[in-house]
């Protein structure tokens, strides 16, 4: 019974850090959200679908909706992304994509989804993803935060003078206004946020849900 306790006692807890909510129980895997979304007829016509890790062939895409001043989605960078990047992805089971959804709630997100971008234009973004949010209590709190991204757009290795035009212009400030409209029109209301096999999931996951998700989309032969 004690062990019963302590089973039903962990699916009810829910951990909610600043603009998100990163659930902790297991993915009970009974039923997955009906109605699947197509997100690429939504975004018929668009130009850019967010940043992508592994095959383009893979058989499940995993969508993440991401702020990057969002605690929560800081602890998904440190608790989940790099199992689903080296269990998943690398494996050639699942394509990992990244789309920004900056909260209107948090003052600094915009300038670093956009220094993101930026650095994007030099094949960078997921050096710059990575500092980004490992550096996340840095730029959030007191002081000049564009200051702090060229810094980090320095230190991952990027052109300064064309990393300066780009932000100078505001080149992706559409972009990212597209991605974030493309958000609202499935459903997205929080972050983190996953859309998975067309199905959205309205918080955080982790690793264990999302690879009990990935198999039931795609059983492998082994199961």
């Amino acid at each position: 019974m004690a062990g019963m306790k302590g089973f039903y006692i962990g699916i009810g807890v829910v951990v909610v850090i600043g603009g998100g909510a990163l659930l902790r129980a297991g993915w009970v895997g009974a039923v997955l959200p009906t109605d699947p979304i197509d997100l690429a007829s939504i975004e018929a016509g668009r130009a850019f679908g967010g940043y992508a890790l592994g095959d383009e062939d893979a058989p499940v895409q995993v969508v993440e909706f991401a702020d990057f001043e969002c605690p929560a989605c800081r602890l998904l960078w440190v608790l989940t992304v790099p199992d689903v990047k080296q269990r998943l992805v690398a494996t050639g089971r699942v394509r990992y994509v990244f789309r920004d959804f900056p909260l209107d709630s948090h003052r600094q997100t915009r300038g670093a989804h956009h220094a993101a971008a930026c650095t994007d234009d030099q094949g960078l973004f997921w050096e710059m993803h990575d500092k980004l949010f490992a550096t996340q209590t840095e730029w959030t709190g007191p002081g000049n935060a564009e200051r702090r991204f060229r810094g980090y757009a320095a230190e991952v290795g990027v052109d300064l003078a064309a990393y300066d035009t780009c932000m100078t212009e505001g080149r992706h400030r559409g972009r990212i206004q597209a991605s974030v409209e493309a958000g609202l029109s499935v459903g997205v209301s929080s972050t983190p946020s996953f859309l998975i096999g067309g199905r959205l999931f309205n918080r955080g996951l982790a690793y264990d849900e999302i690879k009990a998700i990935v198999d039931s989309l795609a059983p492998i032969a082994s199961q």
